[in-house]
């Protein structure tokens, strides 16, 4: 999800909710203590130069339960990072600590803003040999003319 959609979303919201992969909710007393523009500079493993840049939220529970985050102190906060760090409608990426700090993706079901897991991929498969990956095919969708018939002489 792009920072415009967030904002598009959030304006038309009464409650903010995150949920994770499991289905569980972030506990309602999370804060934001973060929203930030992340800059990846790195050399891919067949030695491409590449770049990413994604706008960072950290969620952060503490036993704080009086104070809930609404909507609009977060369009404010999103907005105040525009301004202040210069950020343009880039990708959103969701820290949230479990075990360790885990990076998601970020989604929304119409309620709920969907915490979405990310993988890790190679992005010079073409370089290391790696196979793309063949369809797979059901025995039933082959046609008759690829395969052997008995008494056809191909086997």
């Amino acid at each position: 999800m792009r920072l415009s959609k967030i904002k598009e979303i959030l304006g038309k919201s009464e409650t903010l909710a995150f949920e994770l992969p499991n289905g569980e909710l972030v506990p309602r007393h999370f804060h934001v203590t973060e929203v930030g523009k992340v800059t990846k500079n790195f050399i891919d493993c067949g030695g491409t130069v590449r770049k990413e840049e994604v706008v960072n939220f950290q969620l952060w529970q503490a036993d704080d339960y009086d104070h809930r985050l609404h909507p609009e102190k977060l369009v404010h906060i999103i907005e105040l990072s525009e301004k202040v760090l210069g950020i343009g409608d880039l990708e959103i990426e969701v820290e949230y600590q479990g075990d360790t700090i885990g990076k998601f993706g970020l989604d929304h079901d119409g309620t709920n803003f969907l915490l979405t897991t990310k993988q890790t991929d190679c992005l010079a498969k073409d370089n290391c040999g790696i196979p793309a990956v063949k369809p797979k095919l059901k025995l039933s969708e082959i046609q008759a003319a690829t395969s052997c018939a008995p008494g056809s002489g191909c086997c």
